[in-house]
């Protein structure tokens, strides 16, 4: 529903914070939502240098992803679901960078592992492997399953929207944002979407980094996605190039390339899909995923500036990213509605 906050005779002033995925995709719906409007994204990093751009966007929760309530949590994750398969069914898929995946999960110890409350009622196909798809990756897998899913690809997403953005009248600028006071005079409203930034902005205590790494290869005949024990995965792209990863370094700040994380990857992986041995190496990427628990989508008067927080999705934020944006959009549409009434 497009709603027209213009109710005295002045376009509303907003301001998105942060050009990751979770920034991009807030002023994505925010334009779909509101008439009359002037958005901005700040942000001083935009497109490859975003750590966005390091995930493999494939579409799968994990339970460190948690909303303020269950119900929530679920609510983000289908919502976001329906989004990313509306983009899907366009022809509009490729430049987006979305592409339907199949995957695997394998597991030597945990049968739990290989299942997903969060997804197994939401994906086309969730289920457990048969006896012979045990040894599709080699001895020793005691348990698995197999499920289909979407994967999106942030190199390509992000640029997409932003040239939408720009196209409908959006505007962009880069610069670092210190403080939410320096916006006052300028904005009405501001979505807070700055990840790992909201740690020293808000001064949130509750956001901790998740140092992941990954290697890029070029694969182009791979064209499924495989798990394995140890935080071990192999993901195809729409481009040829699958993401091999990974680590989850609870509170690490280091964003180096680390060579024995790298070895310790490429070892598993390689266990795990033997002929990946062979494979040209692109690049190794390192990402600090802003973890935390919950999610923080909600408002608040900062520096007396209206603020829409929207961070802290850690690994999950390019999957879950639409269904935060909704309830943060309309949460932000009901505080300029409640602005407007207040002038009237």
């Amino acid at each position: 529903m497009v709603t027209d906050i213009n109710m005295d005779n002045s376009s509303p002033r907003i301001a998105v914070i942060g050009a990751g995925v979770i920034g991009m995709t807030v002023a994505k719906i925010l334009q779909q939502e509101l008439r009359n409007t002037n958005i901005t994204i700040i942000a001083n990093e935009f497109l490859e240098d975003t750590v966005s751009c390091v995930a493999a966007g494939i579409f799968r929760p994990g339970t460190s992803f948690k909303g303020p309530t269950k119900d929530i949590t679920k609510k983000w994750i289908n919502n976001s679901w329906y989004f990313w398969q509306d983009i899907l069914k366009t022809p509009e898929a490729p430049k987006a960078g979305l592409m339907s995946v199949s995957s695997y999960i394998f597991s030597k110890e945990n049968q739990f592992v290989t299942r997903n409350h969060l997804i197994e009622d939401l994906v086309p196909i969730y289920r457990t492997v048969e006896k012979d798809e045990l040894k599709l990756c080699g001895e020793g897998w005691k348990y698995g399953s197999y499920f289909s899913t979407i994967k999106i690809g942030c190199d390509r997403y992000l640029p997409w929207v932003e040239k939408s953005f720009i196209g409908k009248g959006g505007k962009i600028e880069i610069k670092k944002i210190d403080s939410f006071a320096s916006l006052r005079s300028k904005f009405d409203l501001v979505f807070n979407c700055t990840g790992m930034g909201a740690k020293v902005l808000c001064g949130d205590h509750d956001l901790v980094a998740l140092r992941g790494q990954v290697i890029k290869v070029k694969a182009p005949w791979l064209k499924m996605a495989f798990y394995g024990d140890y935080d071990t995965y192999i993901i195809p792209g729409i481009d040829g190039v699958a993401t091999l990863g990974g680590v989850r370094q609870y509170d690490s700040y280091n964003k180096e390339v680390c060579k024995y994380d790298s070895a310790a990857i490429l070892e598993r992986c390689c266990k795990l899909l033997p002929v990946l041995k062979k494979a040209e190496i692109v690049a190794h990427k390192v990402g600090l995923r802003p973890h935390r628990m919950p999610v923080r989508v909600e408002p608040e008067v900062m520096d007396g500036v209206k603020v829409v927080h929207c961070y802290g999705h850690g690994g999950y934020g390019v999957m879950c990213a639409p269904g935060t944006a909704m309830d943060a959009v309309k949460i932000g549409v009901d505080m300029l509605r409640s602005n407007a009434r207040s002038k009237m």
